[in-house]
């Protein structure tokens, strides 16, 4: 079961929690393990990795959302090995090692299939031996896509955008109408007062007529 918060549009499902730029899902579930890889087999079935901790606010998340809901045991493993190759501790998912919240600093100890665990009531870390066979629970987390992110944070911008994009050629179409009918009526006005022209007023004509119907008398 998840310990679930309201579901976020950005995260794979509501049984997801969203902090930051990432999502995490609490795994509240008893299961015998025969490594600690059965353990990150749990979370990348989910599409994700054992958790890795990388600052102080978001170690404080991980506490506080424990505190209210997590029903486990005190401590609870975090995605975190010690490399042997170059005798340093590494997250599971290959993020960098930034932030650390150790609460023993014993450099003289064999670190050998040495392993991490958050201590729930202390927000502390604390080293362990990584060969369980049995876990109440499994702290998952997942990075929100790039697009998602992308579309999420810029919606407000593009929505503003294409609304200014409309209202900027309803603009421009009305002037470009406006000057396509103000063009019009000025070529009928022009080829209207160019027209021929009759030499003769009305009364001229009348005139003309009248004479033109008696004969004309010689001497």
């Amino acid at each position: 079961l998840g310990l679930a918060a309201a579901a976020v549009a950005d995260c794979p499902s509501s049984t997801w929690i969203q902090f930051q730029d990432n999502c995490y899902i609490f795994l509240q579930e008893a299961i015998k393990v025969e490594s600690i890889e059965d353990v990150r087999n749990q979370c990348t079935d989910h599409g994700a990795d054992m958790i890795s901790i990388h600052n102080e606010e978001e170690n404080a998340f991980i506490l506080d959302t424990l505190k209210k809901q997590w029903k486990g045991s005190d401590d609870i493993l975090l995605g975190m090995f010690y490399d042997t190759d170059d005798a340093s501790f590494k997250w599971f998912d290959n993020s960098n090692m930034t932030f650390d919240k150790w609460t023993d600093q014993d450099d003289g100890e064999d670190l050998i299939d040495t392993c991490a665990f958050l201590h729930i009531k202390t927000g502390e870390w604390k080293k362990g031996n990584c060969e369980v066979s049995f876990v109440e629970g499994t702290l998952c987390k997942t990075a929100i896509p790039y697009k998602r992110k992308y579309l999420s944070d810029n919606h407000i911008l593009i929505s503003a955008l294409v609304i200014a994009s409309i209202v900027i050629l309803t603009v421009l179409g009305a002037i470009i109408w406006f000057l396509y009918k103000k063009h019009s009526d000025s070529r009928f006005t022009t080829v209207f007062s160019t027209a021929p022209q009759s030499p003769y007023n009305e009364d001229c004509v009348l005139v003309v007529g009248e004479e033109n119907e008696y004969p004309v008398q010689f001497e």
